[in-house]
């Protein structure tokens, strides 16, 4: 007991319990420390954001895949041979319902891994400031460019422009319907790559990592026998092992974004080897495009000009021009054009993406890009992961 105005003795009173009788004190044991295995489970796993990018975009491309599958399966139940007509023509309907089906799984397994990331759909390079001003402006930039190709492979004698095909209505009709199933098509292949595969990949993936992906599409794109097209996902995936190299070496805070960017547009240039009658130039061409998208959200700070610009350059090409297109002529286009002379310049049965003159014509591009948006301040301000990458 102590009287009263004095101080217990802490000692004393700690080694006392309620009823006054002395007590052990019990020493706290430190934590055993975590196996090296499981250490070395959680540093494969996770990184300092959570989930690591490459396990997250694994996990997207699953279920990417997943949902397409049970969408496929279940519009080949309802309308059978349905999606079998697109791979023999390109026709209007059959050309909504695959690129629908596209879409629909692209926001269902985006949503799961937001889900799973903790953010909203829009984070996947789809906010930003002007988005409708960027959309319009790449719906107007290609058809501008696909026209300008157009121009450069008649003037040059390697493509036929006939007469019109349609008149009256059908002309709106057509222009309608593929003009929906064209944006699908935007929406759908630039949300899969320059929204979410780009924006995260950007934060966490190395060079290696991007080296080996690139190297293992390469690879994947020699086994597939039949594919076509193969050497321009080789040239793709060499042209940026060297720029992503040096950016590595020099540790600079904008190399995840660039080797997001190679390895994005390498894919990009190996799923379009599945289509018919690709050659290696019309694959390298859609590789490159696909970069010259990575650089549009760069300087735009969002995916929307290339969403836009996708979707017209498809339209003016396949409805408005009625050129070839992986090999496949379109039903309903407004103009009936035919390559002449060597496929090397006229593109064959690739189209104007398989001639030599779109390499320039993409330099042209990115070149108007740079001029046009240049690099807006507000881009650092207004984006977070263009704070983390800035150059």
């Amino acid at each position: 007991m102590t009287l009263e105005g004095e101080m217990p003795d802490p000692q004393t009173s700690s080694d006392l319990d309620i009823a006054g009788e002395p007590t052990l004190t019990q020493p706290v044991s430190p934590r055993p420390p975590e196996p090296a295995e499981t250490r070395f489970l959680k540093w494969t796993l996770f990184g300092s954001h959570g989930l690591r990018s490459g396990w997250l975009t694994a996990l997207f491309l699953l279920l990417l895949f997943l949902f397409m599958a049970i969408l496929s399966v279940a519009v080949a139940l309802v309308r059978p041979g349905l999606l079998e007509v697109q791979s023999r023509e390109l026709t209007p309907g059959p050309s909504i319902v695959q690129e629908l089906i596209q879409v629909l799984a692209l926001v269902a397994a985006a949503s799961i891994c937001a889900l799973v990331e903790r953010r909203r759909l829009l984070d996947y390079n789809l906010t930003g400031s002007h988005r409708l001003r960027h959309f319009l402006a790449g719906l107007a930039g290609g058809f501008i460019a696909l026209s300008a190709l157009a121009g450069a492979l008649y003037a040059g004698g390697w493509m036929r422009v006939g007469p019109a095909s349609l008149s009256g209505a059908a002309i709106l009709r057509y222009g309608a319907l593929w003009g929906f199933a064209f944006l699908l098509t935007g929406m759908g292949e630039e949300g899969i790559t320059r929204c979410y595969m780009l924006f995260t990949l950007a934060r966490g993936v190395n060079y290696w990592w991007a080296l080996g992906s690139a190297a293992s599409f390469s690879l994947f794109a020699f086994l597939n026998r039949s594919g076509s097209g193969a050497g321009g996902v080789y040239l793709m995936a060499l042209i940026g092992v060297a720029p992503c190299l040096l950016l590595h070496l020099r540790k600079s805070p904008s190399a995840g974004f660039w080797e997001a960017a190679w390895l994005t547009s390498t894919f990009f240039g190996y799923i379009h080897t599945f289509n018919k009658g690709e050659t290696w130039i019309g694959i390298f061409s859609a590789a490159a495009i696909g970069f010259v998208f990575c650089v549009s959200v760069r300087l735009t700070g969002s995916a929307w000009w290339a969403i836009g610009f996708h979707a017209s350059w498809d339209w003016a090409q396949t409805f408005f021009y009625g050129t070839a297109d992986s090999g496949l002529m379109p039903k309903g286009h407004y103009l009936a054009s035919s390559p002449a002379g060597t496929a090397l310049w006229s593109g064959g049965s690739d189209g104007p993406e398989g001639s030599l003159l779109i390499l320039p014509a993409l330099v042209l591009i990115l070149l108007a890009l740079v001029l046009v948006y240049g690099r807006p301040k507000q881009l650092v301000e207004s984006n977070p992961v263009h704070q983390k990458f800035a150059l």
